[in-house]
């Protein structure tokens, strides 16, 4: 078993990489020779930890696969030690691989792990990002961060082969610069994670406007505008809308754009078998009232049919909503995030 240790300056340039990323905290990425924890196995494990304004980077190497067992139980030693591990899909992979290969050498991790998964967290937000997929340098090109190694995992899978039947240095840098630039480049995507706090209610609402502009088709149009402030900066622009929504974002601020219906619509009741439907006047009443009217002029109403028409300005809703919130900032944060998790339902 080789060990790798070398060390990188930390630059903390965002707050979210300053809170998650302390001295508690380790970074981990494993190399195997394949998907399948039966028939493969673990060549290399990379950990990096920080020690003040330095990132630790140790990389635990298995010259032969004979090895592998060394390198789990060093993995192991080290974790241990931390309180959080953080990795880039690691629920999805390296944590059930580890489990896997743990089990077949029949020894159990002792200690439970609070574990932060970059992968799982920004899962939702591959279209509203517009990343063409959520691989690690997928986000770290939309983040501008960039990378000496040009290989992928399952590019090196042959290149550590042909180590096992001749080893030599060039195959074992290819090795461990892949690891070593995953591992770097893991602490500078955790700003991205301020995406997914926006989402969650992250901010404060500094207005809220209507605003009147002229249609493509020459139209006079109403939408309100939501000025957001963000409690975490966003590191990059982006925009993102759906139907009558459109939201913008940038650094402390985000804008909703929320179009404002003008003209008639129907109200609908909820517990239609406590109305009436008054067919001439296309409106339903409660049995309290219908009681009072003909019998010739009313029927039971039906989910379809148990409305009454208001005529006014509308924003949309997709759940029920208080109807009056521009006198409540509470409220008003409220209605946001409704928007919010819709689109993030049609990304």
């Amino acid at each position: 078993m080789k060990i790798w240790q070398n060390e990188a300056v930390f630059t903390a340039e965002h707050p979210i990489t300053e809170e998650v990323f302390t001295e508690s905290a380790l970074f981990f990425d494993i190399e195997t020779t394949g998907f399948s924890p039966i028939n493969t196995h673990i060549y290399l494990i990379g950990c990096a930890a920080r020690r003040g304004q330095l990132i630790c980077v140790t990389q635990f190497f298995a010259e032969k696969p004979q090895e592998e067992k060394a390198i789990l139980t060093a993995f192991s030693k080290l974790a241990n030690q931390y309180e959080l591990l953080i990795s880039y899909n690691g629920r999805g992979f390296d944590i059930p691989y580890l489990q896997k290969r743990t089990e077949y050498y029949g020894f159990h991790e002792k200690k439970n792990l609070a574990h932060l998964d970059i992968f799982r967290e920004m899962s939702k937000f591959k279209l509203i990002l517009r990343l063409p997929n959520l691989k690690q340098k997928s986000l770290e090109t939309f983040l501008g961060i960039e990378r000496e190694d040009k290989y992928s995992g399952g590019d090196l899978v042959n290149v550590y082969l042909d180590y096992t039947r001749q080893p030599d240095d060039e195959k074992a840098s290819l090795l461990q610069l892949h690891n070593y630039e995953d591992l770097l480049g893991m602490p500078k995507l955790l700003p991205i994670l301020s995406y997914p706090r926006l989402f969650e209610g992250d901010f404060d609402v500094l207005s809220c406007e209507k605003n009147s502009y002229q249609s493509y088709e020459g139209t006079q149009e109403l939408e309100m505008i939501m000025t957001l402030g963000l409690n975490t900066p966003l590191p990059k622009r982006f925009s993102f809308g759906r139907q009558d929504i459109y939201l913008t974002a940038y650094d402390r601020q985000a804008k909703l754009k929320i179009s404002i219906y003008q003209g008639e619509l129907k109200y609908f009741y909820p517990n239609y078998r406590d109305y009436y439907f008054l067919p001439e006047e296309d409106r339903a009443i409660h049995k309290s009232v219908a009681f009072y009217v003909d019998k010739n002029f009313r029927t039971k109403a039906k989910a379809a049919t148990c409305y009454s028409k208001k005529t006014g300005c509308f924003l949309p809703q997709y759940e029920e909503v208080d109807d009056d919130f521009t006198g409540s900032l509470e409220l008003q944060k409220k209605y946001a995030l409704h928007l919010l998790e819709y689109l993030k339902k049609q990304a």
